[in-house]
């Protein structure tokens, strides 16, 4: 089934020019026993909250059980952030069902480019204005709002996905815009990597590290893993970008983290194989992969993810948080 919406777009569809394509929007939803693994919660608990409170799976299709989105998913995990910091579960529900309304928009047009982004919200369509007019400043200052207001799993799913995407469209259609989408995604990794390391006393120091691969460039969607598990408290050494596998394996000798996340955004670029050496090493760590570039099943010990939410939820419950 395809997803519906931009915002429903997942994290690690990225093109070569760091923007979404709606054209990769297509994954399977998730069943109620996958959701309330990732979340670390008792299946009873998400139906309760779809029942009392309307917070169900979204997707639905003949003669199978309904599946949650990854939109969904954004919601829940704001959901159980918000209960866990002591919001009573009907004025957290409110709030989520609040954030998940947005307003339709029409295509908008400056620059000589098209972004198109149906169904985007007030927010998302500011960014794309202010990036469009090459403006940083106004950019950061939306999106830190959003962090502020909403967390980064939401922020990235209902704010940034949305103006990736067009970006990715328009530069599809026509070739144009890669200004722009440097400009947002410099914007983007000033304030992921910000909010990443506003963590005044981290529980987890050493547990986990972050790294592309040796024929990748990018970084977004490492920082804005890094910027979810602090919003846990949870600490991430960030290797950054084009980093070999024998830095890498290097990198996990001298500190012995509990999880390896490595980042492939460019199709075919990288394969799952090269990595089954990691998690033999000891003491064992789980290596999770992310992005598009991967070719290949994944060796033992290696395990395939493929959005925010999964992301930080799995690296919280390995980490133990």
């Amino acid at each position: 089934m395809k997803w519906a919406t931009p915002q429903d777009a997942q994290w690690g569809r990225l093109q070569n020019n760091g923007a979404v394509t709606a054209e990769s929007l297509a994954e399977p939803g998730l069943t109620v026993a996958a959701v309330a693994r990732r979340l670390g919660i008792a299946p009873a608990t998400l139906r309760t909250w779809d029942r009392r409170y309307g917070l169900g799976p979204s997707e639905h299709s003949a003669g199978s059980h309904r599946r949650y989105s990854h939109a969904d998913m954004a919601r829940l995990e704001h959901m159980r952030r918000l209960v866990v910091s002591g919001v009573a579960p009907g004025d957290a529900a409110a709030a989520c069902l609040t954030l998940a309304e947005v307003e339709p928009s029409a295509p908008s047009t400056g620059g000589g480019s098209v972004i198109a982004m149906p169904g985007a919200s007030a927010a998302a369509r500011g960014l794309a204005r202010a990036a469009r007019a090459l403006d940083g400043e106004s950019c950061v200052r939306i999106i830190v709002e959003s962090l502020d207001s909403i967390g980064v799993i939401m922020t990235w799913e209902s704010l940034l996905a949305p103006v990736l995407i067009g970006i990715g469209d328009a530069w599809e259609a026509n070739r144009s815009g890669v200004d722009v989408e440097h400009i947002l995604s410099d914007s983007i990794e000033f304030s992921l990597a910000t909010r990443a390391r506003q963590i005044p006393a981290p529980r987890e120091l050493t547990g986990v590290l972050l790294a592309s691969t040796d024929r990748d460039d990018h970084t977004l969607a490492l920082w804005a893993v890094a910027a979810g598990l602090a919003e846990r408290g949870i600490g991430a050494r960030m290797l950054g970008r084009r980093v070999p596998y024998d830095a890498v394996a290097d990198a996990m000798k001298r500190t012995g983290p509990a999880v390896v996340f490595l980042w492939s955004q460019i199709p075919g670029s990288a394969q799952a194989v090269d990595v089954a050496q990691l998690p033999e090493m000891r003491p064992a760590p789980i290596v999770m992969l992310g992005g598009r570039g991967w070719v290949g099943q994944a060796p033992a010990g290696v395990e395939r993810v493929c959005s925010l939410a999964e992301t930080v939820s799995r690296i919280a419950q390995v980490v133990g948080r």
